[in-house]
């Protein structure tokens, strides 16, 4: 965004409440983070030269790899002299007779802004499980979202709660770091394999597809076809080699069961028995079983989307805000724009696709910096001194609205709960939080 602004030659300025850039893998420094998108694509594709020439070791990025690279782009394009870090957004106040955005900042003077872009990611406010005694526990706690860059774990007892997939990270990066006791707090069971390496140049077919991960999607609905043909593709996939299915499946089991089989490490099934709360020096159950730890780490994800937004007070027309307007539930027009809220444009804001973020976002800056350019060429062809007021109509968001919703109707996502419709976060309103029509359809 800032180099798409820069480059119509905007004066812009990135506030950064981390002390360096870096976004969520700046946070994300726990052992293990890993992309889950091959590296050949978790790349700018804006920058051809560096597309081709910028060298990757593996086809899944680890946390370290990626913030080297995000801080190569910085440097290479010369946009770190446009960020003001350890810094966060306090308010931001519209005024209706300038057509301008008064910003109070936790450090430095306030900002007056033509147009304010919001990028403070979908999942970035940290989310801690609702558990008796969070705070009396005397060991040394972090969450993932959130700990130290270096950490050593040698001897200690760790527990982790969480087995979502930055859980399944942290332990099985953790199981080889000498810990005297590694304790995983587990609902449920996760399904993992392992990472390979590889490269394809397919861009175009990754802007087109549905999730944009650069892997073969299917394009046949399961229920487009009778009974008997689904039963029919199904059992060829399958006779395919039934042998080697079985024996891929039994390899990957066999190879989580490796970990946890060591004598430091083990599973406390939390599903059949709850964690009742945390005690001084560890985890009580609802057995009444006692589990001594050194750290506990916290992998309970994020309040995903609009998590970061209310702690920021942003006022639009007629003084009101944006916590009031998503009092019942978060919402936007393509992810980018709220009805009310004039000149502030979000990336990643509620309502976007469900898909790969690096495209996502790219697609979303070329659509905001499209916007913005547009509207300084209506202000200058009218002599406008205020500029262009730049808004959605709350009938388009309305109609946006019914299509995330039509779009998600008959996925599985809604039939459990998950983040994906916020109920991971107590007190929490599930809502639909994406479009699920593919990232094809909303370009």
């Amino acid at each position: 965004m800032c180099k798409k602004l820069t480059d119509q030659g905007l004066s812009v300025k990135v506030i950064e409440a981390a002390p360096d850039m870096g976004g969520t893998w700046y946070w994300n420094r726990y052992p293990g983070a890993l992309s889950d998108t091959r590296s050949y694509f978790y790349r700018y594709s804006w920058d051809l030269e560096d597309l081709r020439e910028y060298p990757w070791k593996r086809e899944f990025l680890k946390q370290p790899e990626i913030l080297a690279y995000l801080r190569h782009v910085v440097d290479r394009h010369d946009l770190r002299k446009y960020m003001q870090s350890k810094t966060q957004v306090q308010r931001a106040i519209y005024d209706d007779v300038d057509n301008l955005l008064t910003v109070s900042l936790s450090a430095g003077p306030r900002l007056t802004a033509r147009y304010i872009v919001t990028a403070v990611g979908l999942l970035s406010k940290i989310n801690y499980p609702g558990i008796p005694g969070l705070k009396t526990f005397e060991g040394e706690m972090y969450h993932t979202g959130n700990r130290p860059a270096s950490y050593d774990f040698t001897g200690k007892r760790v527990g982790v709660i969480g087995n979502g997939s930055t859980g399944v990270q942290l332990v099985t990066a953790l199981a080889d770091q000498n810990v005297k006791q590694l304790l995983s707090f587990q609902r449920h069971p996760q399904y993992v394999v392992p990472a390979g390496d590889a490269e394809e140049q397919v861009w175009g077919e990754v802007r087109n597809s549905v999730l944009g991960f650069g892997f073969e999607e299917s394009s046949k609905p399961t229920f487009s076809v009778s009974e008997e043909e689904r039963e029919r593709i199904f059992e060829d996939a399958w006779a395919k080699d039934e042998e080697a299915n079985k024996a891929a499946a039994e390899f990957i089991c066999r190879k989580i069961r490796q970990m946890f089989n060591r004598p430091n490490v083990d599973v406390v099934n939390i599903g059949t028995n709850p964690i009742t709360r945390l005690l001084n020096k560890g985890i009580r159950t609802a057995d009444g079983s006692e589990y001594e730890l050194d750290i506990l780490i916290i992998a309970t994800g994020f309040d995903a989307v609009d998590g970061n937004y209310k702690r920021m007070h942003i006022q639009g027309v007629l003084g009101k805000t944006l916590k009031d307007r998503w009092k019942q539930e978060p919402s936007s027009f393509l992810g980018t724009c709220i009805p009310g809220f004039p000149i502030l444009f979000t990336v990643l804001g509620p309502n976007g696709p469900f898909t790969n973020i690096p495209r996502l976002f790219e697609i979303q800056v070329e659509f905001i910096s499209d916007m913005i350019s547009h509207a300084r060429k209506v202000a200058a062809a009218k002599s406008a001194v205020n500029g262009s007021c730049v808004e959605v109509d709350t009938t388009e968001l309305q109609a946006w609205m019914r299509q995330c919703d039509e779009a998600s109707a008959n996925s599985l996502f809604r039939k459990t709960p998950s983040w994906i419709f916020g109920a991971n976060v107590a007190g929490k309103r599930p809502s639909v939080l994406f479009y699920f029509g593919g990232l094809a359809t909303y370009r």
